[in-house]
């Protein structure tokens, strides 16, 4: 049908703790997305399992992630957000896609190497199909565009190859996905380093703003943000760094553009602008960590019914791939024992 929304596939790993850079990079326009596309937002607990973990903590930090997602304006009546997990269909397909995906295209992906070298005692069979997984993720619901950053551009050109081979051999199977490049998110830096990307690995805890830091945390951290000599609020990314950096963080939560801020903190000192910008931030997190709470603690059975309802849905949709995948590679019908 003509009028049916396009469907958008995006998710993040279980074990993510959520810095700003995840919500103004990401969480923040995924909000947006479900008034024009069909979305799919999925808690990656299965890719996590590459890297061992520790039980509770691992179950501890799917739940937080899920509740951040809603807790973030994801509405779970309208976006499907539903754990990997609790769809073996991902596994199931994965295994399939695994048979139609070239050794020499796994080796050349330039994530496996970097992992391989970070994890050198633990390189295991997950972390080289890991690529096909993620084709899994996407292919079970037909998704016609994700979102990608340029860390993640070969994932979805390999998820396209799959798509592009089984086609060929048994026909109109797999929707083939586009990446999703719309409005871009603010591009958010570690406030000691502000030539690297804001981290949650980051060693040093002032360099990363956590979701659920509190307003003191924050500021504190803002002012302690590194900046420069010259004590002017300027855009300047390759001689000022960590203003411009500041000053994206600012723009992307009041919507002011560049001579906006400027002229606002124009005869200021930074330290006007440091506190401005933290408490900008403080006031943006406090309805998600607010929400967050409620949901962690008098609105957990809110909660568990949306996991239920969204990964009944999830399953329901994924079926129906699966179920076209199993009759043209000739597996056998599954009898019915209900």
């Amino acid at each position: 049908m003509e009028n049916e929304k396009k469907v958008l596939y995006s998710g993040m790993q279980a074990t993510n703790v959520l810095t700003l850079g995840n919500y103004l990079g990401a969480l923040k326009n995924w909000v947006k997305l479900n008034e024009e596309y069909d979305c799919y937002f999925g808690v990656m607990d299965l890719h996590s399992l590459t890297v061992r973990q520790e039980p509770a903590e691992f179950r501890k930090k799917a739940k937080e992630l899920y509740a951040t997602f809603v807790a973030g304006g994801l509405d779970p009546k309208t976006n499907c957000i539903y754990y990997q997990s609790h769809v073996p269909e991902h596994a199931y397909l994965g295994w399939i896609l695994d048979c139609f995906t070239y050794t020499g295209e796994l080796s050349r992906m330039t994530q496996f190497k970097d992992k391989s070298a970070k994890h050198a005692d633990n390189v295991n069979a997950g972390l080289f199909t890991y690529p096909v997984l993620m084709a899994a993720d996407i292919l079970l619901y037909q998704a016609d565009l994700v979102p990608v950053g340029k860390d993640q551009k070969q994932h979805l050109e390999i998820t396209r190859t799959i798509a592009q081979r089984f086609n060929q051999i048994y026909g109109d199977v797999f929707t083939v996905p586009e990446g999703y490049y719309g409005k871009q998110g603010a591009k958010v830096m570690s406030l000691q380093e502000p030539t690297k990307k804001m981290s949650k690995s980051d060693e040093n805890v002032n360099s990363t703003i956590l979701l659920l830091d509190d307003k003191d945390t924050i500021i504190r951290k803002f002012k302690k943000a590194v900046t420069d000599s010259e004590a002017e609020v300027r855009y300047d990314e390759e001689n000022k760094p960590g203003v411009s950096n500041l000053m994206n963080i600012y723009g992307a939560i009041t919507g002011k553009d560049n001579a906006e801020m400027e002229r606002e903190f124009a005869g200021k000192g930074y330290g006007d602008f440091k506190m401005a910008v933290g408490e900008a931030v403080a006031d943006e997190l406090a309805p998600l960590q607010s929400r967050y709470r409620e949901l962690m603690t008098t609105e957990k059975a809110y909660l568990e019914e949306c996991i239920k309802e969204n990964d009944a849905r999830a399953s329901h949709t994924a079926m129906k791939t699966l179920r076209k995948v199993r009759r043209k590679v000739g597996l056998t019908d599954i009898p019915d024992y209900h």
